[in-house]
C-alpha cells in the first residue's frame, strides 16, 4: 500500500520537489459496498527535511484525493543535496524516502 515517488530539481534559487504518494485517503464519510462507512484513513502531515533540519511541514485534511500528488518549492538547497520526504496518517502509519536534488 505505502510508497512515495519523489523527484527534486534545482530551478534557479529554489528546488522543486514533486511527490506521488500511494495512499487510500479515505475521509470516513464514504460508504462501502456493504453500506457501512469506510473508516477514515488519510495523510495528515508531510514533512521535508535536510538532515535533522525541518525545511517544510504541510498539513493535509481528509478531503485530498487518493494517491496524492504534491509539488513543493524550497529555497537554500542545491544540486547534490539529499532531502527526506515523509508522511504520517491519522492511523499512525508513516512512510519516507530520500531524494537527491538534480
Amino acid at each position: 500500500m505505502a510508497g512515495i515517488k519523489a523527484k527534486a530539481k534545482q530551478q534557479g534559487d529554489f528546488v522543486e520537489i514533486k511527490t506521488l504518494m500511494t495512499h487510500p485517503m479515505e475521509t470516513g464519510l464514504r460508504k462501502g459496498k456493504d453500506g457501512n462507512k469506510i473508516p477514515a484513513n488519510h495523510i495528515t502531515e508531510i514533512t521535508v527535511k535536510s538532515g535533522s533540519e525541518v525545511l517544510m511541514t504541510v498539513e493535509y485534511g481528509p478531503a485530498i484525493s487518493q494517491n496524492p500528488y504534491t509539488s513543493l518549492m524550497i529555497g537554500g538547497k542545491k544540486k547534490g543535496d539529499v532531502l527526506n520526504v515523509s508522511w504520517v496518517d491519522n492511523t499512525g502509519k508513516s512512510d519516507s524516502t530520500d531524494v537527491e536534488v538534480k
